[in-house]
């Protein structure tokens, strides 16, 4: 026997699923659980109480061939028995008078046909008859025993026998097909997931804040709209509207937090501190959300399964309403039996009675209305399947009642569970989509962020660089902190790697702010800091992988002074150059352009007669075009590294007012062109190194103004006496070539200050060398040289003295009388060192104050 609590647990699922049971689901599976009950039941009912009794039907002519002597109305002895499958049969007889005696060892049919008297007279004999109203048959016990079960299987209708387990294996088809889709091993495992994340989603105390804190900022909204308070005051700028940003310019826009001058800065209110677990938490949810979005909204899998078994159970109820209505009226209570065992009885036909007959009618109309309640509901089902598209999901109405306009809308087997999430509560649907926006993320980072990142642990952040100014770095975080823009004497800010910065109003605090840099950090502005920023920002670092990184307001920064792009300038994408016009930065003097360029930027021509110093670092791509140089008449400074040069462009001849020139890391191999120098009077730096220049041309004396020359990893062989002409120079870098030998016309430089002749191969040192009595730098490390002369004495400013890696034996004595020279600018191997004079260390290893130069 099977308990209530055992059957009804059949149907049960776990609990975490009741979210996604529809009422017609729930109520199906209360008809399932009543129509198991109905077939249980039955089902005892038959075992326990089911029989037939049947008692033969008595022909005369058989009667009057069997008994010639005995009348149809004789007396009789009924013999009663209760037949049951699997119970013992009890007998009663009853003895008229007279009747034979009935003997139990001897068969009734034995007794009957025996010969006997009447102990009556006739008169007593017809009187007995007329009161008697049955018929005495020839059977005895185990014969009715015998017969009552043959035509339990012969005459009983199959329907009568089999109704309540075809109802109970009805019931469980029903069962199984409406929790299928729950226990499929390819959905089963989505549908946890997603009832796990929802549970975690409903109860987040992120959730709650996040709402309430639409609920804040709509009333304090409205309260602000109503009074027209202000709490901050609002930065006026000092410029003109022009130049002010257009509509496609990145700002902070009303999804996010709403940093604006326009309106007074509330505080943030309690309900906004989250718990750090509780942050974290939040944090993990989102990424799960976004994980199983990616995951199951690619397929609808579950969306069809469930609308597979939905068909099947609608099926099934046809097919038993069809077939149960057939057989309804088989369950009858009388019943006529040919067991065909006329040689074992003596009858050919029985009249039978079914005893459940009336209950199982009764319970088989109770169950056709339970199927017929069932089947309905089913045709509901498929009817709301199929009303409305159930693979697309719309937000729209959690965007309308929050302030999470960004909530994507989802489709297939997404959108399917959060529909039947809708039908056991909205309030799912909406406390989920919480999760499915970017402004609610952003805003958990942000009250994460500023949890973390305080006033006190930013300024323990702040340092000093070589220039002396305050600067903040912040590498890799979720956004700026609200703290960064409470450093009022901040001079630098370095954001790295923030891709969700935002630059509110409050930056109109920080008045010593002078130079921002944004490293792969697309920073959006809001009206007001962009104003601020338009009118103080001098310098600005722009690093970025692709041009759309670079916000569009950096185009509209007219009191920039110092630009610095670094990134990807010439991809497909880019359509060559991506840079959008820079005609509005008319007090830009710098530019500087890291990236892959094939020609310099038309772009840059806009801003050319106010640029002095234009910087183009390549990658090794070949800079062809260089016309536009010939435009920049004002650039003072001109650096082209690393752009597969061959020769030195004709276009740099046109720029009166260069001073100094930089074509490091290029190919130059000769520069027979250095004589067009000769016109640009100002020049006093020239930069070659790092190229492939194999020796210098004569014409080089024609450069009268030059004081700086760098040549070193180069291939020269030797240095020609025109470079000794320059009298002028006053920085000289000839290392790391092959040369072997100093000329005698060094002496003739005696403004020389740097000598830089490191990684060549001199051996001897001439003695004009130290006629040049002004050098602070003498570099003549990695030689041959085997000797220093004594004369070094003479160089009196000399600071910085390197000759490691020389074939050495000792040092001169005379180096004490460097009077500037100290054991920290002499470059030397220790025991060199060592083997000096002990006054002479003691000279060396004084302390001074006075400032070394190693050189540029």
């Amino acid at each position: 026997m099977f308990t209530l609590a055992e059957v009804a647990s059949l149907s049960d699922i776990q609990p975490t699923y009741r979210i996604l049971k529809p009422w017609w689901d729930v109520f199906m599976d209360y008809l399932a659980v009543v129509m198991l009950m109905v077939a249980i039941f039955a089902g005892t009912m038959q075992l326990t109480k089911d029989q037939v009794v049947c008692l033969p039907v008595l022909q005369s002519t058989v009667n009057s061939k069997a008994q010639p002597g005995t009348s149809g109305k004789a007396d009789f002895t009924t013999v009663e028995t209760t037949t049951g499958q699997g119970e013992a049969a009890s007998m009663r007889t009853v003895s008229f008078r007279n009747a034979p005696t009935v003997t139990p060892d001897v068969p009734l049919s034995r007794a009957t046909s025996s010969q006997y008297q009447p102990t009556e007279s006739s008169q007593e004999l017809k009187k007995e008859q007329k009161d008697s109203s049955g018929r005495k048959t020839n059977l005895d016990f185990q014969q009715y025993v015998f017969i009552n079960q043959m035509c339990y299987h012969l005459a009983l209708p199959w329907y009568s026998k089999y109704f309540p387990y075809l109802v109970l294996i009805h019931t469980i088809i029903l069962i199984v097909s409406s929790n299928f889709w729950f226990k499929y091993p390819k959905t089963c495992s989505k549908i946890e997931h997603f009832v796990s994340i929802l549970g975690k989603c409903f109860e987040s105390p992120w959730t709650t804040k996040a709402l309430s804190e639409t609920a804040c900022e709509d009333s304090e909204e409205n309260k602000q709209r109503l009074t027209g308070a202000q709490s901050l005051p609002k930065y006026v700028s000092t410029s003109s509207d022009e130049g002010s940003p257009s509509a496609s310019t990145p700002m902070i826009t009303k999804s996010g937090f709403k940093f604006s001058a326009d309106k007074p800065m509330i505080e943030v209110p309690s309900v906004t501190i989250l718990d750090k677990k509780d942050g974290e938490q939040a944090k993990a949810l989102f990424e799960k959300v976004r994980k199983f979005r990616a995951h199951v909204e690619d397929s609808d899998l579950i969306y069809k399964l469930y609308v597979g078994q939905t068909v099947i159970k609608t099926v099934k109820f046809i097919f038993i309403l069809c077939y149960t209505a057939n057989f309804v009226n088989t369950i009858s209570f009388e019943h006529i039996c040919h067991p065909k065992v006329e040689h074992l009885i003596g009858y050919t036909q029985f009249e039978c009675t079914h005893n459940m007959a009336y209950m199982l009618k009764k319970l088989l109309i109770s169950y056709i209305s339970l199927i017929c309640v069932y089947g309905f509901i089913c045709l509901y089902t498929l009817f709301w399947l199929f009303r409305i598209p159930l693979k697309e999901y719309s937000f729209e109405k959690v965007r309308e009642e929050s302030s999470f306009s960004d909530i994507p809308d989802v489709r297939n087997d997404f959108a399917f569970l959060l529909h039947m999430v809708d039908q056991y509560d909205q309030l799912y649907s909406k406390r989920f989509g919480v999760f499915l926006s970017e402004v609610s993320e952003n805003k958990l980072r942000e009250i994460s962020l500023n949890h973390e990142w305080t006033f006190e642990k930013l300024r323990q952040h702040v340092s000093r660089n070589a220039q002396d100014k305050q600067e903040l770095h912040l590498f890799m975080l979720s956004g700026v902190p609200d703290a960064v823009f409470d450093l009022t004497d901040l001079d630098v800010l370095k954001l790295e790697l923030i891709p969700e910065a935002k630059i509110p109003a409050k930056i109109s605090q920080m008045t010593n702010l002078q130079e921002l840099h944004l490293c792969h950090c697309p920073a959006k502005v809001e009206q007001t800091a962009f104003s601020f920023l338009r009118d103080h920002l001098r310098c600005l670092h722009v690093k970025f992988t692709d041009v759309a990184e670079i916000p569009a307001w950096v185009y509209l920064l007219k009191n920039l002074r110092e630009l610095y792009l670094i990134g990807n300038l010439n991809s497909e994408n880019n359509k060559m150059i991506g840079l959008e016009s820079l005609r509005e930065l008319r007090h830009l003097k710098i530019l500087h352009v890291k990236s892959n360029l094939t020609k310099i930027p038309p772009n840059i021509t806009d801003v050319a007669p106010h640029l002095t110093k234009l910087v183009i670092h390549n990658d090794g791509t070949k800079l062809v075009v260089l016309n536009s140089l010939k435009k920049m008449t004002n650039v003072a400074e001109l650096e082209l590294q690393n752009c597969e040069l061959e020769r030195i462009p004709h276009a740099i001849f046109s720029l009166s007012n260069l001073q100094e020139l930089d074509l490091k890391s290029n190919s130059i191999r000769t520069i027979e062109e250095i004589i067009s120098f000769q016109h640009l009077k100002r020049l006093t730096c020239l930069k070659l190194w790092h190229n492939k220049i194999v020796n210098i041309p004569s014409s080089i004396t024609h450069i009268k103004n030059l004081e700086s020359l760098y040549l070193s990893n180069n291939k020269l062989e030797s240095l020609p006496a025109a470079v000794f002409s320059l009298q002028k120079l006053r920085c000289l870098d000839v290392s790391y070539n092959s040369i072997a030998l100093i000329p005698v016309e060094i002496g003739l430089l005696q403004n020389l200050q740097h000598f830089h002749i490191t990684g060549n191969k001199i051996d001897v040192l001439p003695k004009q060398l130290f006629k040049c009595v002004k050098l602070r730098t003498l570099s003549l490390g990695q030689n041959c040289i085997t000797s220093i002369p004594d004369k070094v004495s003479r160089l009196l400013q000399l600071t910085h003295l390197e000759l490691k890696g020389n074939c050495l034996d000792r040092l001169p004595a005379t180096l004490g009388q460097c009077q500037l020279l100290r054991k920290s600018g002499l470059v030397v191997e220790d025991h060199l060192f060592d083997a000096l004079p002990s006054q002479v260390k003691e000279v060396l290893n004084q302390d001074t104050s006075i400032p070394f130069a190693n050189g540029i």
